[in-house]
């Protein structure tokens, strides 16, 4: 046979390509089917337990141990292993300072409700003066009405 050239050079140097037929593809699903249902399935849960166990390795890992500290290992806890109350660790300075300002805040703002800060007792005195004002605005209004129901 003749090869087509193209371009200076030869055609296609390999195989010719072999489709499977069929029904050799149907036969080989109907073996690994059968196959599959013969295993005992108690066999399949073993393994699946030894490797939830320990990873699989790939490649030479296996053959070869390596301490890479570099390389993070996930491991999984359970829920039951997990501390829910982890040891008290040391505050940062910017965390302290924040705590001591509310606590500083707390304690100012209870010590203005018992009135014993400068600005509560500025705060009590004006309100005093006010209410004094108001009180003497009452009597002259009021003693303008009986003025004016005295003389009507």
């Amino acid at each position: 046979m003749e090869q087509v050239l193209r371009n200076g050079k030869r055609g296609h140097k390999g195989r010719a390509k072999q489709f499977t037929n069929p029904d050799e593809i149907d036969a080989q699903m109907k073996a690994e089917k059968e196959k599959a249902r013969d295993q005992p399935e108690n066999e399949s849960d073993s393994d699946s337990s030894e490797d939830d166990l320990e990873p699989k390795k790939k490649g030479v890992e296996g053959l070869i141990e390596i301490e890479n500290p570099n390389r993070v290992v996930q491991k999984n806890k359970k829920i039951t292993a997990l501390d829910l109350n982890p040891p008290n660790r040391e505050l940062s300075r910017r965390e302290r300072e924040e705590i001591e300002k509310q606590q500083a805040r707390e304690r100012y703002m209870k010590l203005h409700l018992e009135g014993k800060t400068e600005q509560a007792r500025a705060d009590l005195a004006r309100l005093a003066i006010i209410r004094k004002q108001r009180e003497d605005a009452a009597k002259k209004r009021e003693s303008e009405k009986k003025g004016k129901e005295a003389k009507a």
